[in-house]
């Protein structure tokens, strides 16, 4: 069996969005430090999983539509026991939910984050 340890993304503010996933997930840093070509880079998750935020030492430009880049990511899904609760946390960290979905086996809404990461919160309950 395998097991998806974690994903990568670049981030304009791994501390921030650390953050927000923290108060949102009730996820935990893991590590944070200094990452390649002087970036810096935070690992939050749970004890079994984790989204490394990354970010360069320089600009970043506005990103590409993911759903017409090749390679894009198109969204990063998360599974709650109590989506009711986490839609709440969603709006107080100031973001919109939206695409709300009943369907065999559960509930799903997504959000897009500051900076144009989408998130899928789906519940199996």
């Amino acid at each position: 069996m395998a097991n998806l340890e974690h994903v990568n993304v670049t981030v304009s503010d791994p501390k921030a969005t650390a953050a927000w996933l923290g108060a949102v997930f009730d996820w935990k840093i893991r590590w944070e430090g200094d990452a390649m070509s002087g970036g810096h880079t935070a690992h939050v998750g749970d004890d079994s999983s984790y989204v490394a935020l990354y970010t360069p030492n320089r600009v970043i430009n506005d990103p590409q539509h993911s759903y017409t880049t090749r390679a894009g990511l198109n969204h990063v899904g998360v599974t709650v026991d109590d989506i009711d609760a986490v839609e709440t946390r969603v709006k107080a960290a100031g973001f919109t939910p939206h695409n709300h979905g009943d369907y065999e086996p559960g509930r799903r809404f997504y959000f897009d984050d500051h900076d144009g990461v989408e998130w899928e919160v789906v519940s199996y309950n």
